[in-house]
């Protein structure tokens, strides 16, 4: 009878020990599509930025423009549940600094460009790349009319951009 209890007793851990290795075996492992869709959602307002996924491991890449930006792109994809590890080949960039190429054409010259111009409703005067430019939509006539206009200003490098029609 002490045989058949001590025996019962090993019968109900051994039991307990399997059911709790099935239970703990069971556990649903995230698959790796599941967290590009979930990695993928935190770098969203990144455009420059991606991620991959194998294996449970996500490889960040792209640009961002601060280290802390970054850093909280890190932080909340290691958040992710079933996330292992997070490999880090994002790049810091700084924003380009944009030239203001408007004071390359002189005000006085921008002026004397509008008044010529002024018979000429339909023409509109910009500065693209540092240079003037002319858009909009032209007769032949007017066309002839406007270069000779220009010209005679001897105002440097225009660009005639409009459509002649």
């Amino acid at each position: 009878m002490k045989f058949l209890f001590g025996h019962r007793i090993f019968l109900f851990a051994y039991l307990a020990f399997t059911l709790s290795l099935s239970v703990v075996s069971c556990k649903k492992e995230i698959s790796d599509s599941d967290l590009q869709s979930k990695a993928s959602a935190k770098i969203t307002v990144f455009p420059n930025a991606s991620v991959e996924v194998r294996d449970g491991v996500v490889t960040l890449s792209g640009k961002f423009a601060s280290q802390e930006e970054k850093d909280v792109v890190i932080h909340d994809i290691r958040a992710i549940e079933g996330v292992k590890q997070v490999d880090d080949f994002g790049e810091i960039v700084s924003p380009v600094e944009v030239e203001d190429l408007s004071a390359s054409v002189s005000s006085a010259t921008q002026q004397k460009v509008a008044d010529a111009l002024k018979d000429f409703p339909s023409v509109r005067v910009g500065i693209v790349n540092g240079e003037l430019t002319l858009t909009g939509n032209v007769s032949p006539t007017q066309a002839r009319k406007i270069k000779e206009s220009i010209d005679a200003l001897r105002v440097g490098k225009v660009n005639f951009n409009y459509a002649v029609k």
